[in-house]
């Protein structure tokens, strides 16, 4: 079965989103509102498709990639709770999408 019951979202991806709220905000006034709406939108559509994604480099975690902008999202997916744990810039180098994922 694939979906979820509940979302969680961790401070440090909290700290992602909002970080990407400011860096399209000080692109176009209002870019950075429809980044958040749209980031909650693909965070919301856990509920239906969490546990479907990729786990790079057969890892534990999950990426789901969002469907507007450059960015991934992170998470963890058992018992039927998703636990986003980042939401990163794609891109980034890799090394320090891994590193950021791993320090988390």
């Amino acid at each position: 079965m694939n979906g979820c019951q509940h979302i969680e979202i961790t401070e440090s991806a909290q700290t992602d989103l909002l970080s990407g709220y400011w860096f399209y905000e000080k692109q176009q006034t209002g870019i950075g509102q429809y980044f958040l709406d749209t980031l909650s939108a693909d965070i919301d559509s856990l509920m239906i498709y969490a546990g479907v994604h990729a786990k790079p480099n057969g890892g534990l975690v999950y990426r789901s990639l969002s469907r507007r902008f450059p960015y991934a999202i992170y998470y963890l997916f058992e018992h039927q709770l998703a636990t986003v744990i980042a939401v990163l810039d794609t891109r980034r180098d890799p090394e320090w999408l891994r590193q950021s994922l791993l320090s988390r």
